[in-house]
């Protein structure tokens, strides 16, 4: 700018300014084409902002590939003039990150396995079972992830059903959604603070209750 216009540099600041224009900075966005999208995030974010009475709101998610990195030898311990060692080379231990958000309390429930299928997801949730108070209500945020609506865990949900599973089309971009919701909510009038959840689709799991 400053050599096609022969100004100076602090010139071109100015003029940036006064104009509020930002050339330097990037807003990224994605959008969604899951024709439910919009129902979708009325559903998970009236969870996060108006969750039910007398339940827990989890945000579980899966992260694989880890590597957590071994060196093929031990190293020999430090002393007066000599370093640290380590080898050259490194063997990868490979594992699957499952972890449980309580969104009211901020609490993680995690888990590491080898792999990410059915049966270590259906397991992470036995374990879940075991941590929630019995008398609670569990709702559960997943992605559209295959493993999350294989057959044995529709099975299991069956056979539990205080869970309620909650799809969402992209959990980052639910994300990104929920905290502009949650911004624009705290700015009005603490009477109209609350977010209104729509209706969810029809079928083993029915409407949540409003609280009063």
């Amino acid at each position: 700018m400053v050599k096609k216009a022969g100004i100076s540099a602090s010139s071109v600041q100015r003029i940036w300014r006064a104009h509020g224009l930002q050339p330097h900075r990037i807003r990224q966005f994605k959008l969604s084409n899951d024709p439910n999208f919009v129902e979708k995030l009325h559903d998970v974010v009236g969870l996060y902002v108006d969750p039910p009475d007398h339940a827990i709101v989890l945000s579980v998610d899966e992260k694989s590939q880890i590597q957590a990195l071994d060196r093929t030898q031990p190293g020999l311990p430090l002393k007066k003039g000599r370093a640290a060692t380590m080898t050259h080379d490194y063997k990868r231990n490979g594992t699957t990150l499952f972890a449980a958000f309580d969104v009211l309390e901020g609490k993680v429930i995690g888990r590491c396995m080898q792999k990410r299928r059915h049966q270590e997801f259906i397991r992470f949730l036995n374990q879940i079972e075991a941590q929630v108070p019995a008398k609670r209500a569990v709702h559960v945020i997943l992605d559209n992830y295959a493993t999350h609506k294989h057959l044995k865990v529709r099975k299991w949900l069956d056979r539990h059903p205080r869970f309620t599973f909650h799809f969402t089309p992209h959990l980052v971009l639910v994300a990104q959604c929920r905290r502009r919701l949650l911004c624009q909510t705290l700015q009005t009038a603490p009477q109209t603070r609350r977010l209104p959840i729509s209706p969810r689709t029809q079928g083993r799991h029915q409407p949540l209750p409003r609280r009063n």
